[in-house]
């Protein structure tokens, strides 16, 4: 039971630092279209 618990404590801290990590790339992919379309 513990490994489960452990598990699900895992996995929530690993969501909160996948979403931190989708925004950052978001703010990259968009940063860099801006330049491409600044640079053209």
């Amino acid at each position: 039971m513990s490994d489960k618990n452990q598990d699900y404590s895992f996995w929530t801290k690993y969501k909160r630092f996948a979403s931190t990590e989708i925004i950052m790339y978001l703010i990259m992919v968009i940063g860099i279209a801006l330049g491409l379309i600044i640079l053209s």
